[in-house]
């Protein structure tokens, strides 16, 4: 027997599918705070040290946190050829909107403090301010897009092609369902920036970000049930149609899809899945209530409940499709037909479950060792203070 054949193909494509959420829901859990504190600095911070003190709770963890963000790309290239080809094709100015506002963020947290002009450091600022709120909306605007479904299909060869011109295709995401995506993500990662904040911080700098961070939990709690209820009545979902060959070829157009019905009746399916949106409801209600209180380790837990929940339910909705068309639903991508090869899989998998203990590992030794409050005397007077 051949080796990479002691798993069935079948379930290393779930495997796979699978892995792409941890790594998305990780990159979520950790670099999402990095891009909430970003987004509340302009607000929490009135003084220029108050702000430093903002930035110095991200500052020596955020590189490590975009590891998360690298890897899910990785992944999707190698794990998922197709979904990587049609996605960065179609989402292509939105993607470099992304990586712009990723590229200002290192740049401002190296640059903000190398001049005492007022007016300098604050240009920055609002540079960590749209670095952390633009991909924040953004990648939720993605899903909301990818839950409405894409204008593409395949040619015979397998070659995307999308509907419309090249230049709208940005405004074309911007659909309003996949706007309210944006906020619930925006609105999310903002709380989960406060719930951060208020574990690293003390005074009035964690008064204002609990304060931001209540408001935004409840938007975001809002958000995502009216998102729930406008999927379960305002938009047809997808469905295969037949039985599935899931060892087949990774060639989508070998397999029937059709567009209508809900995208809920997968909880009727599969009624074990309820449990990722409850997880969402419940985590997000537990860390405004912590905001609320001044809880601190506690609320940031509930708040990574709560996204963990928000994303797994995206995912598990969803399954098996992973990028559905509305031009030619069956040209729609799933598991069981966007997948790299057999072999190609089981190798990846043996790397990852090298790797990704070692990640996790140093992870959680950097946030061992940097565990405590960042006061207004540490960047004061602390003459290795950068930020």
């Amino acid at each position: 027997m051949i080796l990479y054949e002691l798993i069935e193909f079948d379930i290393l494509r779930v495997i796979w599918w699978a892995l792409l959420g941890v790594l998305l829901i990780g990159f979520a859990l950790t670099d999402g705070f990095d891009m909430g504190v970003g987004a509340l600095l302009p607000f929490v911070g009135k003084t220029d040290v108050e702000r430093r003190v903002t930035i110095n709770t991200v500052g020596p963890v955020w590189e490590g946190n975009q590891v998360w963000f690298i890897l899910g790309g990785g992944a999707i290239f190698a794990a998922w050829p197709p979904l990587y080809a049609v996605s960065f094709s179609g989402f292509y100015l939105a993607m470099f909107v992304v990586l712009a506002a990723f590229i200002v963020r290192p740049v401002a947290f190296k640059y903000r403090s190398k001049r005492e002009s007022a007016t300098w450091r604050a240009a920055w600022d609002w540079a960590l301010f749209a670095g952390g709120a633009v991909p924040a909306l953004l990648f939720g605007v993605a899903v909301g897009n990818v839950l409405l479904g894409v204008p593409f299909h395949l040619t015979q060869d397998l070659m995307p092609m999308y509907d419309g011109n090249f230049a709208m295709k940005f405004l074309g995401l911007l659909r309003p369902f996949a706007l309210l995506a944006g906020v619930v993500s925006l609105s999310m990662l903002l709380m989960h920036g406060a719930a951060w904040l208020g574990l690293k911080t003390e005074g009035v700098i964690a008064e204002r970000a609990r304060r931001i961070g209540t408001i935004a939990g409840l938007v975001a709690m809002a958000g995502y049930a009216l998102a729930g209820l406008w999927l379960a009545v305002g938009i047809d979902g997808f469905a295969m149609a037949g039985p599935v060959p899931a060892n087949g070829p990774s060639n989508p157009l070998y397999l029937e899809v059709t567009h209508g019905g809900s995208w809920l009746s997968a909880y009727a399916a599969r009624p074990w899945i309820t449990v990722a949106p409850l997880m969402g409801f419940i985590g997000i209600a537990m860390a405004v209530r912590g905001l609320r209180s001044g809880r601190e380790v506690s609320t940031l837990l509930w708040s990574k409940l709560g996204i963990t929940g928000i994303i797994a339910s995206v995912g598990l909705t969803m399954f098996p499709f992973i990028l559905p068309s509305t031009v030619d639903p069956n040209s729609s991508l799933s598991v069981w037909d966007a997948s790299s090869s057999h072999q190609t899989l089981f190798i990846m998998l043996v790397v990852t479950a090298i790797f990704m203990p070692l990640i996790i590992a140093y992870t959680s030794w950097v946030y061992k060792v940097l565990w405590g409050k960042v006061t207004e005397a540490d960047v004061t007077g602390n003459p290795d203070s950068v930020y």
